[in-house]
């Protein structure tokens, strides 16, 4: 049915009955597949320049498996899946080239890209227990076509860590800055970068951390120009948001 519709699109081009902007903007309209239990949008890659993205959890191995199948026999050569744990991921591997990142508890099924984003993404945290988020935001900032700088426990409580990275701060196109406590990295680190810094809290902390719920609130109330912030232990959004920047270049 899809490729029906494409076909007559191409077909109206060809006439001339319709132009090639009238075309790419019915393509985006292109409806999804209802599989039951899912519904696979096959054209988000065309609507936003990045293919849809399988979240894991609280889906069983079965139905991942099978989204994965039907996204590969449409041509998907990279998809990522977060939130799956390793039996998840040793499920997979039965039918499937897997790129695995345990820290993160996210994969790739099919090809790594090779980076084509313009410049660097810095992925810094306060602590190296705030690592299982920022290898989300890192794994899916290099599934996405970027290269990664990580730079783990720099957080305020020996800010010397972090000043003696300097040169990785300033060279860097996109900061993701993780931390749970109080939050204060993502302030730091925004007032000596001169590029996006997108905080990530996390839900590390003793009792008046709240969950995440301190860090978050210091960081929406960052006194630092240019801090963005998204949800608690929200490493792929991170990364997601990272790439999106990373890859946009100069418009005329």
């Amino acid at each position: 049915m899809i490729q029906r519709n494409i076909l007559d699109i191409l077909k109206l081009v060809e006439s001339g009955k319709l132009t090639a902007e009238e075309a790419i903007l019915k393509l985006k309209l292109q409806p999804f597949e209802d599989l039951g239990f899912a519904k696979l949008d096959y054209h988000r890659g065309l609507r936003q320049g990045i293919a849809e993205v399988i979240y894991g959890q609280g889906k069983t191995q079965e139905q991942i498996s099978a989204i994965v199948k039907v996204m590969l026999d449409k041509g998907q050569s990279t998809i990522l899946v977060t939130r799956i744990s390793i039996d998840t991921s040793q499920y997979l591997k039965k039918d499937y080239p897997v790129h695995y990142n345990k820290a993160g508890q996210i994969a790739v099924i099919g090809e790594m890209p090779k980076p084509d984003g313009i410049g660097k993404i810095l992925v810094a945290t306060g602590g190296t227990s705030d690592m299982p988020v920022a290898e989300e935001a890192a794994f899916t900032a290099e599934a996405l076509g970027n290269t990664v700088i990580r730079l783990y426990d720099v957080g305020v409580a020996g800010l010397h860590r972090l000043l003696s990275y300097l040169e990785e701060i300033m060279s860097a196109r996109v900061i993701i800055a993780i931390a749970g406590m109080e939050g204060a990295l993502a302030s730091v680190i925004g007032g000596l970068a001169d590029c996006p810094v997108i905080g990530v809290p996390t839900s590390v902390g003793y009792g008046a951390s709240m969950g995440g719920i301190s860090a978050l609130l210091s960081m929406l109330n960052s006194c630092a120009s240019g801090v963005s912030v998204v949800n608690i232990d929200n490493g792929f959004g991170a990364g997601y948001l990272a790439s999106m920047i990373n890859h946009i270049s100069a418009k005329p």
